[in-house]
């Protein structure tokens, strides 16, 4: 089990988060032990979850980069959960498990990916491992693939996503579900996917 147990479902007595589990249950992105865990403390469960999820799937980025440089983010912050879980409206588009190891690679010399793309994996990248360069200079770069909403579309979710992730390293926490769907406990889970994610 994670180090805070998740509330248990039929426990869960607000209807706005209840709404939010089943538009989490088809993403996929987070799983129900995440809405668990912070269900016990419903006022923020309800905020951080429409945030994470509209963060996500709303805006002019399009999704599948999002997924791309989310499962980016988790790798880089070693985390287990969030490296494993996929987003099915990412899969649906199109996304393969290819790609999102091309994404979690050397995106650079990787000839698949658009100049644009590399500069939204790369943001990525910079926020964490050398702040000091996304600077005027990086973000006038960005500027010729991004409309600045679109830079601050990304900016907040690579943030906010990271953050998250970090969090939930900390909590010891494994996907709900093994790859094929069905339902496992954390034990198992933690057998599926490993204790770590490092690259």
């Amino acid at each position: 089990m994670p180090r805070i147990d998740p509330v248990p479902r039929e426990k869960i007595q607000d209807p706005d988060l209840a709404k939010l589990r089943e538009i989490c249950e088809d993403l996929q992105v987070p799983d129900d032990l995440f809405q668990g865990i912070l269900a016990r403390v419903p006022g923020y469960a309800k905020a951080l979850i429409e945030a994470m999820v509209m963060s996500h799937t709303q805006g002019g980025v399009d999704h599948k980069l999002k997924e791309i440089i989310r499962v980016r983010l988790a790798r880089t912050a070693r985390d287990p959960y969030f490296a494993n879980l996929r987003s099915r409206k990412a899969k649906r588009e199109g996304m393969t498990e290819e790609r999102v190891e091309a994404g979690s690679g050397d995106y650079e010399s990787d000839p698949s990916f658009t100049e644009a793309e590399k500069s939204a994996l790369r943001y990525a990248d910079r926020m964490y491992r050398d702040p000091k360069s996304v600077d005027a200079a990086f973000y006038d770069g960005m500027k010729k693939h991004y409309s600045e909403a679109q830079i601050m579309e990304l900016g907040t979710f690579i943030a906010f996503h990271y953050g998250m992730q970090v969090f939930m390293r900390t909590l010891r926490a494994f996907p709900a579900l093994d790859p094929d769907g069905n339902p496992v406990t954390q034990e198992r889970s933690e057998q599926i996917y490993g204790s770590e994610v490092g690259r």
